[in-house]
C-alpha cells in the first residue's frame, strides 16, 4: 500500500515565490487603500497636506479619533490574517506577517508621495500610531524597521518553506522582544510632548539604533544553520501550528 501523501510537505522555490508574490501584492494594495483613506480624511477635515503637528484636539474631531484608533487596529488584524493564511507553521506565519506589514508600511509612504507629494523627504516627521499613545518619528525610521521586517521575513519564510530550519531559542526570542520594545520606546519618546500639543523636533536615534541592533542580532542568529538538527530550539516547516497536520 502506498503511503498517504503529506499535504504540507515542503514545497519548491516556485511555491515560495508564488506565496511571496501574493503577500507582497496584498501589502501593496493595502498600502494604496490606507494612503487613500488618509487623503480622504485630510480633505474632509480640512487639514493642510503635511501638517500633522500639533495634534488636533480630540474634542474637535468628535468620534473620528476613536474610529481612527479602530482603523489602525483593524489594519494590524488584516495583515496578521494574511500572514496566518500564507504560512504553514506558527513561525512561517509570523515571517509572512512581517513581510506583509513591512511592504504595507513602505508602500504607504510611496503611494502618499504619488497622491499628494508627501513626504517631501525621509527626514519628514510622521505620526505613526495612536495605540496606546502617539508614536512619532522621521519617515526614515519606520521605513528602516519595515525594510528589516521584509528582509528577515522573506529569508525565514524561504528557509522554512524549503524544509530548512530556523533556530528560535530563548536568546532569539529575548532579543526580538527586547529590541522591539526599545524601538517602540524611541517612537513613543515624544508622546508626552505630542499630547500637550507640542511639535516634535528631536528623535532619539541612538535608542532606536540600539533596539534595531538587538533585534537584528536575534534575527541573524535565528537564520544561521543549526549544527544539531535535534536541537529543541530549532523549528522548521514540518512543525504545524494547532492541529493543521493531524493524521489519523
Amino acid at each position: 500500500m502506498s503511503p498517504t501523501p503529506t499535504a504540507d510537505a515542503p514545497s519548491s522555490g516556485a511555491g515560495f515565490a508564488g506565496t511571496a508574490g501574493v503577500v507582497v501584492a496584498f501589502g501593496v494594495a493595502m498600502a494604496f487603500l490606507e494612503s487613500a483613506v488618509v487623503v480622504y480624511l485630510q480633505r474632509a477635515l480640512g487639514i493642510e497636506t503635511g501638517v500633522l503637528f500639533p495634534l488636533q484636539d480630540p474634542a474637535g474631531v468628535g468620534d473620528l479619533a476613536a474610529i481612527e484608533v479602530g482603523r489602525e487596529a483593524a489594519t494590524l488584524v488584516m495583515l496578521a490574517a494574511v500572514g496566518w493564511l500564507a504560512g504553514r507553521s506558527w513561525l512561517e506565519r509570523l515571517a509572512w506577517t512581517a513581510v506583509a506589514f513591512g511592504t504595507w508600511d513602505i508602500l504607504y509612504y510611496a503611494w502618499l508621495w504619488v497622491f499628494i507629494g508627501w513626504p517631501p523627504s525621509l527626514t519628514t516627521w510622521d505620526l505613526l500610531f495612536l495605540i496606546p499613545v502617539p508614536w512619532a518619528g522621521p519617515v526614515w525610521s519606520p521605513v528602516a524597521v519595515s525594510v528589516a521586517l521584509v528582509g528577515f521575513g522573506l529569508a525565514a519564510a524561504r528557509r522554512l518553506r524549503a524544509g530548512r530550519r530556523v533556530r528560535v531559542g530563548p536568546a532569539q526570542v529575548a532579543a526580538g522582544l527586547l529590541g522591539g520594545l526599545v524601538v517602540i520606546v524611541a517612537f513613543c519618546w515624544n508622546a508626552p510632548l505630542l499630547v500637550e500639543g507640542g511639535i516634535p523636533t528631536d528623535f532619539p536615534w541612538p535608542v532606536f539604533a540600539v533596539g534595531m541592533a538587538i533585534a537584528a542580532w536575534g534575527a541573524m542568529t535565528a537564520l544561521r544553520t543549526p549544527a544539531d538538527p535535534a536541537d529543541p530550539a530549532v523549528t522548521n516547516a514540518d512543525a504545524p501550528a494547532g492541529g493543521d497536520d493531524a493524521r489519523g
